[in-house]
């Protein structure tokens, strides 16, 4: 089993989407990350859902607990007018892509090694890379425990 039996595909957005749009979609789809795509259409980012809260809340965690409720709609607010690379974390790590040889091993030490929830898998040629989809981490898991049957 290679990376490309295991990928799905996946819904992206790019770096200048805008940033409501792109929550929207990680809601409403129950994402466990945004894939985020340069515009080139290579991947850019995989930003675990985890890693988009506002970064005075990330860097605070005792103020979740006071800020009262009525702020929960600011933070939707926040994103107005935002792209997706103004709202997404400032340090990011090298996006998580395997080629679509990797074994799901090499998958499952990429995941570990990145702390992200997928791998994005592409295919590389002379001119172009394409996104074929990505490996989310149940994935790798359905696969391993098939394997042990």
């Amino acid at each position: 089993m290679r990376a490309r039996d295991l990928a799905e595909p996946h819904p992206f957005v790019t770096t200048d989407d805008d940033a409501i749009d792109a929550a929207r979609m990680l809601a409403q789809q129950s994402l466990p990350a945004l894939l985020v795509l340069d515009a080139d259409g290579q991947p850019h980012a995989i930003v675990p859902g985890s890693q988009l809260i506002p970064a005075y809340i990330a860097e605070d965690p005792a103020l979740a607990g006071v800020v009262a409720e009525q702020h929960d709609a600011e933070l939707a607010e926040r994103l107005a007018g935002l792209t997706v690379a103004e709202w997404t974390p400032r340090r990011l790590y090298a996006p998580p892509v395997s080629g679509p040889d990797a074994r799901p091993m090499e998958g499952a030490a990429l995941m570990s090694r990145t702390h992200s929830p997928l791998v994005a898998v592409i295919e590389r040629d002379d001119t172009q890379v394409t996104v074929l989809g990505t490996v989310p981490a149940a994935r790798l898991m359905q696969h391993f425990l098939q394997a042990a049957a």
